[in-house]
């Protein structure tokens, strides 16, 4: 069995639709793939049809941004009920305040000569907007050759078209997450200062998970944050981030592998949830 439970489609800031990413996991052997999108579950039916095709279970799952006093952390969501309304109002809401943060980017960055517009970023933008919609406009305007080049001129902390999120914290997003039926699992959390700190605070919270698993992670940092997991009682997940070819280095279900009873203690978690 092989198992990636973090991946992006275009319903966020992938480069594939649903259906062809988990016909890409179906030809690198993928037989478990959770779509953890940025904000929204969006793509999950069109990636669940597609699994029920393709004899791959797709677990619906969600990817929140927030925010630390030093930098961010990312929370992940798995097994979420993508079809509840009041979980999707919350959603929705998130989406919003994104779009209303891409904006205030495209305002910075005019205001400092660039001729970039919103219609500009929403062309890149299927569903969730977030900065590399921005970057890719970036592009189409010939004023930098890359993402990452788009990121360090003109969208990381401290560039011209950098805006901060509206606060949202990691307690949030778990409380988001549980709302919803869900379980959650702080992803790729090896360079989050404080972790140790972060976790106290979180485990009570109702965090569930710890990333050990992720893409480029080497052995020692694996057997680092497994260890860490144990002692604080955490489920370990793991994914290769995959968002597109030639975005992330690791390729679909190319990561560390996720121990098979990992996979099992995390539904009966997300069962413990959905029944409280």
């Amino acid at each position: 069995m092989r198992v990636d439970l973090h991946t992006h489609s275009t319903a966020s800031d992938g480069l594939l639709p649903p259906a062809e990413l988990v016909q890409r996991a179906q030809a690198a052997g993928v037989t478990v793939l959770a779509l953890t999108d940025h904000d929204t579950t969006a793509g999950v039916p069109a990636a669940r049809a597609a699994g029920v095709a393709l004899g791959i279970e797709v677990i619906a799952g969600v990817e929140i941004n927030t925010d630390l006093p030093k930098g961010d952390a990312h929370v992940l969501g798995y097994f979420v009920h993508d079809a509840d309304p009041t979980f999707q109002a919350q959603l929705a809401a998130r989406q919003a305040e994104r779009a209303a943060r891409g904006q205030r980017m495209v305002a910075q960055l005019q205001a400092v000569g660039v001729p970039i517009t919103w219609e500009m970023v929403r062309a890149h933008a299927d569903g969730a907007v977030g900065r590399p919609h921005v970057a890719a406009a970036l592009i189409d305007l010939g004023l930098v050759s890359s993402v990452q080049e788009a990121f360090d001129r003109y969208l990381n902390r401290g560039m011209p078209g950098y805006v901060p999120r509206a606060p949202f914290t990691p307690a949030q997003a778990i409380a988001l997450i549980r709302s919803g039926g869900g379980v959650a699992s702080l992803a790729h959390p090896k360079d989050i200062l404080n972790l140790e700190s972060l976790l106290a605070e979180l485990v009570p919270a109702g965090l569930t998970g710890l990333e050990v698993y992720y893409g480029p992670y080497a052995t020692a940092t694996v057997g680092q944050l497994r260890a860490l997991a144990d002692r604080f009682g955490l489920i370990p997940t793991g994914g290769s981030d995959y968002h597109g070819p030639g975005i992330h280095p690791t390729p679909l279900g190319h990561q560390p592998q996720l121990p098979a009873p990992a996979l099992a203690r995390l539904r009966e978690a997300a069962a413990a949830v959905s029944a409280e």
